[in-house]
């Protein structure tokens, strides 16, 4: 298990810049699912996206990772850096809405 903090607009609405994520290794991948992975470009950086199309099963599978709001600035996505390991994604379970400031 790994938490996470979301730092850009990338995956708005559905996450916003300040929510808390839980992620755990594995577990069956689905296309819809968000998942949490090394960008391939900067590995000491975390993306989180959403699971377009998937090929192959378990961790050999590979996934396309789609953004939610694919024109915020600095966005990447598969569209950029192509196909993701499955193998070296964690699966969002849980998310903490930041709070909303007044």
């Amino acid at each position: 298990m790994r938490l996470f903090r979301v730092v850009d607009e990338s995956m708005l609405p559905t996450l916003s810049p300040g929510d808390g994520l839980v992620a755990l290794r594995g577990g069956g991948i689905r296309s819809g699912q968000l998942r949490v992975f090394p960008d391939p470009r900067l590995s000491t950086r975390w993306l989180v996206k959403r699971v377009g199309e998937v090929r192959g099963t378990g961790r050999r599978a590979i996934f396309e990772a789609r953004s939610d709001n694919p024109r915020a600035p600095g966005c990447a996505d598969s569209h950029e850096f192509g196909w993701v390991s499955a193998g070296t994604s964690y699966r969002v379970v849980w998310t903490a809405r930041a709070k909303s400031p007044r």
